[in-house]
């Protein structure tokens, strides 16, 4: 992986903990002060807590990319120490479909006339599983690359005993 490569995913993740950082505390103040505009058209607090939560999912997922992406520059992704942080993306991908779930079943009573929406947002969180299962057939890929590569190192030290 290029250097000009790294650094633009590297601001592009600093750029997203900080936005949903800001989004957090923008939505803990708003909560904490007490001057919630909460007109009854929507349930705008239980929805402000879903995004606090939403947020740490995203944090979550972005910490665990860029931990990765350090261990692709070192050449160190095909070890044992990337399956926790895979695992973390992977986790962050199904609280993020759990809180989407969740912002579905609070927006669900107000759309009673037009219940194809709820139909449509409960799809949108069946895909965002759908991402989830992607990345886990990929951790299986990956430990395949780890098992070959353990192999071919294991191999290689044989041939340099025999040689």
């Amino acid at each position: 992986m290029g250097k000009l490569a790294v650094g633009a995913l590297r601001a592009v993740l600093l750029l997203v903990l900080v936005g949903t950082v800001l989004v957090q505390a923008l939505m803990v103040w708003t909560l904490v002060s007490g001057k919630d505009p909460e007109d009854g058209t929507l349930p705008l607090t239980a929805l402000r807590v879903i995004t606090v939560v939403g947020m740490v999912s995203v944090q979550v997922a972005v910490v665990c990319v860029g931990r990765l992406v350090t261990m692709v520059r070192r050449g160190t992704v095909f070890s044992h120490a990337a399956f926790r942080y895979v695992d973390g993306v992977i986790g962050a991908i199904v609280a993020a479909a759990l809180v989407w779930f969740a912002v579905t079943a609070v927006n669900a009573p107000g759309q009673r006339d037009d219940p194809g929406v709820s139909v449509i947002m409960g799809g949108i969180g069946v895909a965002i599983l759908g991402v989830a299962l992607i990345v886990y057939v990929l951790r299986m890929l990956l430990a395949q690359a780890v098992a070959r590569d353990a192999e071919a190192a294991q191999l290689q030290a044989e041939l340099s005993e025999v040689i």
